[in-house]
């Protein structure tokens, strides 16, 4: 369970989720329970919270799902991208290309 996506709508304020698995790039819809505002109310356009949503891509700008709300599946990201260390690759200097732009 992925508690706490943000489901940014076109033209709509974003609202949280949650989502049971991972959207992927085959879906063409967004299937999430617990819908609600960001500060966390029952929006107005909806009868039952504990309801299951189905919301077409077609109306969603993009999807935000912050690490926090990944739970143990985060781990997995974690390494994936390196968010352990903040060490930056170190650079190979061109010596050459150096040379040709002091000379310039």
């Amino acid at each position: 369970m992925i508690r706490g996506a943000v489901v940014h709508m076109i033209g709509e304020q974003p609202f949280l989720v949650d989502l049971e698995v991972m959207p992927s790039a085959a879906d063409v819809a967004l299937v999430c329970t617990n819908m609600r505002n960001t500060s966390g109310k029952r929006p107005s356009f909806i009868d039952a919270i504990d309801s299951t949503f189905v919301i077409p891509y077609v109306q969603i700008r993009f999807v935000e799902i912050p690490i926090e709300a990944l739970g143990d599946q985060a781990l997995g990201l974690a390494s994936a991208y390196e968010l352990e260390g903040d060490e930056e690759p170190e650079l190979e200097l061109d010596e050459d290309l150096l040379r040709r732009v002091r000379e310039a």
